[in-house]
């Protein structure tokens, strides 16, 4: 049986005050301080941001979930507006430099259960030797050229988080075909905001360039890394980004404790 809870005292003009913080969040939904189908602040932040009780931000969280614009579940309470994520998968694809096939191109990927290379491991948090979801990926146009290989590894925290990859330690044994495209989807979906970093090196004596992405989570988190390597000679590697408005940005910036964040190129190849 539900708890009954008295409701908070009526704001100044005679409005409930757990209303009036209602509409005020669903302001900030609107605006993309919070992005569509992210995880909300839990409930002592909200309290602490609006200036109220925990009581009163519950009873707006339960108005918002009756009228469908918050869904909750054992993760915390999500936007459900409708709109793009923060991150589209043109921006922000798995794994890094994954393209679509052209015809005659050939693109393969696969998933095993592994230790990770040393350095994967150790940007991961993972002790050496531990095995974890390893995806491998390859991309060859028709003629054999402009060739992307991409080996990605995952963090101990993704696979307990995100359930669609945790799924896959049982059938990684490196045969089956695996694509895992909506990675970053399922990762969002777990209540997880992403940040990445991309790092782009020139292989020497080489044509190619290896593109390192990192990429943790609103906690600093390490969820994943890709070590991509790109045949350089014809290809190019085009990043896309997508900055919030000045307000939406002003406001987040007042309203949200900062946050470490990092930043990928800003360039194009």
């Amino acid at each position: 049986m539900a708890r009954t809870t008295p409701h908070a005292p009526p704001s100044a003009g005679g409005e409930p005050l757990y209303r009036r913080i209602a509409t005020e969040l669903l302001g900030e939904l609107h605006d993309g301080t919070v992005p569509p189908g992210e995880r909300l602040p839990g409930e002592r932040r909200l309290a602490g941001h609006f200036g109220v009780s925990r009581e009163t931000v519950r009873q707006a969280l339960e108005l918002l979930r009756r009228d469908g614009l918050v869904a909750t579940d054992r993760r915390g309470s999500h936007a459900t507006l409708p709109g793009l994520p923060v991150e589209t998968p043109a921006s922000l694809t798995f794994p890094v430099g994954a393209r679509t096939a052209a015809p005659g191109g050939v693109a393969r990927a696969t998933v095993t259960w592994e230790a990770p290379p040393a350095d994967h491991a150790e940007a991961l948090e993972l002790a050496p030797g531990r095995p974890t979801l390893v995806h491998r990926y390859r991309y060859a146009a028709a003629d054999g050229q402009g060739l992307r290989t991409a080996v990605t590894s995952f963090s101990a925290v993704a696979l307990a988080e995100v359930e669609e990859l945790a799924r896959y330690r049982d059938r990684a044994d490196g045969t089956a075909s695996a694509q895992l495209r909506r990675a970053y989807d399922w990762m969002r979906r777990a209540g997880l905001t992403l940040h990445h970093r991309d790092a782009i090196t020139p292989l020497a004596s080489t044509p190619s360039v290896r593109v390192t992405r990192r990429v943790h989570d609103q906690y600093a988190r390490p969820l994943e890394i890709t070590d991509l390597v790109v045949d350089a000679q014809r290809d190019a590697l085009i990043y896309e980004f997508t900055l919030p408005g000045r307000a939406a940005q002003t406001a987040t910036d007042r309203r949200r404790p900062p946050v470490r964040r990092t930043a990928g190129p800003s360039h194009r190849r």
